[in-house]
């Protein structure tokens, strides 16, 4: 479901219901996304930590909670979004390794690669579009 708001938002969100362009994460929605992430991780970890076997339920639910912040940073198509990703893939890797997970510390580490690569890209997307208006909130 994110996916197709975020496709419509490429396509509509911008100025004019324009294309959306690249653009830096607003600061006033910084703290709010953190403390959305924060407080996701903390539920989702103790439904994993009670209802699963999960041997690294808080570590899962961060990843999984601030995984969503970071899709949903990416609709609006805020560079920062990849940053969050490279975190995201990191602490993906770790965790895997320390379960014995070597494949999907590999596909992580992949990821990790997309998300650099990424991060670039939108960050020479927004240098070569010159200075932008501030995000719309």
């Amino acid at each position: 479901m994110v996916s197709i708001y975020g496709w419509h938002e490429w396509l509509h969100g911008g100025a004019g219901d324009g294309r959306l362009a690249v653009s830096r994460t607003p600061a006033g929605w910084v703290a709010g996304l953190g403390v959305s992430g924060v407080v996701a991780s903390l539920v989702l970890g103790l439904v994993l930590r009670h209802q699963t076997n999960d041997a690294l339920p808080f570590a899962d639910a961060a990843v999984t909670a601030f995984s969503l912040v970071a899709q949903w940073m990416a609709t609006r198509k805020w560079l920062e979004n990849w940053l969050l990703w490279i975190v995201l893939n990191v602490s993906n890797v770790a965790i895997c390794i320390s379960q014995a997970l070597y494949p999907m510390s590999a596909l992580y580490a992949f990821f990790l690669v997309l998300a650099v690569l990424g991060f670039r890209e939108w960050s020479r997307s927004m240098r070569r579009a010159g200075p932008a208006p501030a995000a719309a909130t």
